[in-house]
């Protein structure tokens, strides 16, 4: 997708209208160029092709009434015939067009050819084709990673892609696999990924200056979530490679955080496992003492995403960062909620949660801030234990669920929670069904502004 933006070459002259701009420039064009519309039969809707007198195309036109749309060019890239195209335009719709041009030609063809040859967008400069690539990148990373058979995306398999994008940047990683999790006391983590042949692991990866701020971001890695003991019927079961897709958002999100080199100490860590059935699986009913010495009652063994980040958040504790932030497909109910298309997120800075809302209008990758209600927190009690990993009835599950997770979390460090769906249920401009990238661009905007000042 990268390689269908480039710059310094011609191309075939590509005109994006308003729809109320199109009479208007209708007026413009010479009898050849007006004739063809008409003999076409184009309304001034959509896109046409406009041939010069050898019969070749000299230009295309596109009619579209939302001009600002961030997926401008979604379904244009696969409209337009194989060629080089240049857009007239300030240099903010040129980027804009630019994304979606790049992720409206994603498709995922690890297991099945495409030989479709997709038309190349020119860019004014290197530098703005440079910027462009790098956001579409990031969010193939995580459109690749969730789209992967859980076969080919085991724990193993996520800690080499993070370890060759630490080579690609010059991070440092460590994994921490198997019983020593157990060693160095990471009991939740091990706990859920313990019944899997593929060894449970905690993946840490840290880049830039030391001195710089600390930003941490935690993504659940469940490979595959068979629903272990409780156990899920197959329906639910069928797109469980997904749950990995928490671990895929922070790792798409670092990407463009070293891409862009944001001035501050970045700490990736992807708690990876598979919540498999066998004889060693954690059972209904067990109780844990987690890292932070909180005890916990299994309630649901399909509850385990927050088991594993629990771990996690309680050891990015340690270097006191200025903000961390966990993504992660948690809760059915944040989909009843809001929907599959709009990411729920939860905070205990009331500024960060402004302004993160206002960096994803702006990029137009909407967020919806949603409430840490406190009394529900004691829906997420035990009569054995400091707490359950479920509340006690469905309602506001994705509530008690962040509330479980916050308890994880120090008082002074500022929090945010993404619970994502990380698949398209429908196809939409440059967003076809599949695994999908949501709030990392807000996130990215955001960091940016926060520390590039």
């Amino acid at each position: 997708m990268t390689e269908l933006l480039i710059s310094g070459a011609l191309g075939t002259p590509l005109t994006i209208l308003h729809t109320d701009a199109y009479s208007t420039w209708l007026a413009e064009q010479d009898t050849q160029t007006t004739n063809w519309l008409a003999t076409t039969q184009f309304g001034g809707k959509g896109m046409s092709l406009v041939p010069n007198g050898a019969g070749e195309l000299s230009q295309a036109i596109y009619v579209t009434s939302d001009l600002d749309s961030y997926w401008l060019c979604g379904d244009l890239v696969n409209q337009l015939p194989a060629g080089r195209y240049t857009i007239q335009g300030s240099e903010e719709q040129i980027k804009v067009a630019a994304f979606s041009w790049g992720l409206g030609a994603y498709k995922f063809d690890r297991y099945k050819h495409n030989d479709k040859v997709y038309p190349q967008l020119v860019l004014p400069t290197q530098a703005q084709a440079d910027e462009v690539r790098k956001l579409v990148r990031s969010v193939a990373i995580v459109r690749d990673l969730v789209n992967t058979p859980a076969a080919d995306m085991m724990p193993q398999h996520l800690g080499e892609i993070m370890q060759n994008l630490a080579s690609e940047f010059g991070a440092s990683i460590t994994q921490i696999v198997g019983d020593k999790l157990l060693e160095q006391n990471y009991p939740t983590i091990h706990m859920v990924g313990r019944a899997s042949e593929n060894l449970p692991r905690l993946i840490d990866m840290t880049w830039g200056d030391e001195n710089a701020p600390k930003v941490t971001l935690i993504g659940k890695g469940v490979c595959f979530d068979s629903g272990g003991l409780d156990l899920k019927p197959g329906a639910g079961m069928r797109l469980m490679k997904k749950d990995m897709g928490g671990a895929a958002h922070v790792i798409g999100l670092a990407h463009q955080i070293m891409a862009s080199n944001l001035p501050i100490r970045l700490r990736v860590l992807v708690p990876a496992v598979e919540n498999a059935v066998s004889a060693n699986a954690f059972r209904p009913g067990d109780v844990i003492k987690t890292r932070k010495g909180i005890t916990v009652e299994i309630d649901n063994t399909d509850a385990e995403g927050r088991l594993v980040l629990c771990d996690a958040l309680a050891e990015a504790n340690n270097d006191k960062p200025e903000l961390m932030i966990d993504f992660a497909t948690l809760t059915g109910a944040m989909r009843i909620a809001l929907g599959t298309e709009l990411p729920g997120f939860f905070s205990n800075d009331d500024r960060v949660a402004a302004d993160m809302t206002q960096s994803g209008l702006k990029v137009q990758d909407p967020i919806w801030r949603m409430p840490l209600h406190k009394p529900y927190l004691e829906l997420t009690g035990s009569d054995i234990a400091d707490l359950a990993n479920c509340g006690r009835i469905p309602q506001g599950g994705a509530i008690t669920a962040a509330l479980y997770l916050e308890a994880f979390v120090d008082a002074d460090i500022s929090w945010a929670h993404f619970d994502v769906m990380a698949w398209n249920t429908r196809k939409l401009p440059g967003r076809p069904i599949g695994g999908e990238a949501f709030g990392i661009r807000a996130v990215f905007d955001y960091l940016q502004t926060r520390f590039s000042k």
